[in-house]
């Protein structure tokens, strides 16, 4: 069978935590089709240990309503989050003595979650976190006007950090030396949700300047990132890979296919994350078995974003699934041409070919061997192309 569909994301990003998602994106599909994307080592997790219970006081991809059940409706604040909801339990009701902001999907579920100390929390009685804190290499510096300061009434000297697992990312904003730092916001949230938490985001940082709705005498500066991507794309598309890929437990095809719609109708500004998003509706149509929409939103993608070397190798799939196998040979070897070392569409194409051309067959079985030689994910189908290789040799 055809080894296919990398559902890799391809966002220019080049931080750890975009490396791992993709990793998970890629295998996490692959674990439903039995297969995966190019081979690539698991990267070795970055630090994480902390000491600071209040991030695991609450599980993510819980339920609203059983959320509910251990925080009474009455001690909080609901508000809008885009086509979610969040839910605000304020400081002066807190154990935690900050404001917790926790965010739930159209779904229900739990996405992630926020922690802000406008004041400032003293890191010294955690020094387990401060430990993994001095191990991580900051995701950004900036400067920072927290008027909330208990110590401080000037502009400092502040810190973005990132860890987390193979699910979840987990960021810290530190204001101050290392030897003394202060957390500002903490925030978890899983994989497909990061680019929406970051506590950098202009409307978290919003919080630290004025906090429990204070409105300012006087408009400060812009600082923090505002993405340029509208919001309710960005959320749907969010959606999407939670529900593709099974982040919380539940893989729906269907609600996968119906975010990614959304998405796509909301509209992006970038041209590749559009492209991605009919990339990965594409994939939802697989997965649902629709393989004529499968092709028709791949060619969609490939028309915003040409020579994609994964949307062609997926298209690949997807014609050898309709019986078209002139395209799907063909989508197999642009592919590879323009990615030489793509393990896995070498792997498709010599399967392409092995009716038909079987010397030309075992060349790409060849070249797929050495591309995948010591990694230990792909034994299953190493062992598979061996026996083809014996096969086709005599």
């Amino acid at each position: 069978m055809y080894a296919p569909f990398v559902n890799w994301n391809s966002r220019d990003t080049h931080t750890f935590r975009a490396v791992l998602l993709r990793l998970w994106v890629v295998c996490g599909l692959g674990l439903l089709l039995n297969a995966c994307d190019t081979p690539a080592r698991k990267p070795i997790l970055p630090p994480s240990e902390s000491d600071l219970v209040l991030l695991k006081s609450t599980t993510l991809c819980t339920s609203r309503s059983s959320f509910l059940t251990t925080h009474p409706l009455s001690t909080l604040t609901p508000q809008d989050w885009g086509t979610g909801q969040e839910f605000v339990l304020p400081a002066d009701r807190s154990p935690s003595h900050g404001d917790e902001s926790y965010f739930f999907d159209e779904d229900g579920m739990l996405v992630g979650i926020i922690f802000t100390f406008p004041s400032g929390l003293d890191l010294n009685p955690y020094p387990v976190l401060r430990h993994t804190l001095m191990q991580l290499k900051p995701t950004l510096e900036f400067y920072l006007n927290v008027a909330n300061l208990s110590s401080k009434t000037s502009m400092d000297s502040s810190a973005l950090y990132e860890t987390g697992d193979e699910k979840t990312t987990t960021q810290y904003l530190v204001l101050g030396p290392r030897e003394q730092p202060a957390l500002l916001q903490a925030s978890l949230t899983i994989d497909p949700y990061v680019r929406l938490f970051s506590p950098y985001r202009r409307e978290f940082l919003e919080r630290l300047r004025y906090p429990r709705g204070q409105k300012p005498g006087q408009q400060l500066d812009s600082q923090g990132a505002e993405d340029k991507e509208p919001f309710p794309s960005l959320q749907q598309f969010a959606r999407g890979q939670t529900a593709q890929l099974s982040y919380c437990g539940t893989q729906s095809y269907d609600t996968a296919a119906a975010a990614y719609q959304k998405a796509i109708a909301s509209g992006f500004s970038n041209n590749v994350w559009l492209a991605e998003a009919h990339h990965k509706l594409g994939l939802a149509w697989v997965g649902k078995g629709q393989h004529e929409k499968a092709k028709t939103e791949m060619l969609q993608s490939l028309a915003i974003r040409p020579n994609t070397p994964e949307i062609l190798n997926n298209l690949g799939t997807v014609y050898s699934k309709l019986g078209d196998k002139t395209n799907a040979l063909a989508s197999f070897e642009k592919a590879v041409t323009l990615r030489p070392n793509y393990a896995i569409a070498r792997y498709n194409l010599a399967e392409a070919y092995e009716p038909t051309n079987p010397k030309r067959a075992l060349s790409e079985y060849e070249t797929y061997l050495a591309l995948v030689d010591g990694i230990s994910d792909e034994a299953n189908r190493i062992a598979h192309v061996q026996q083809r290789v014996k096969v086709l040799q005599h």
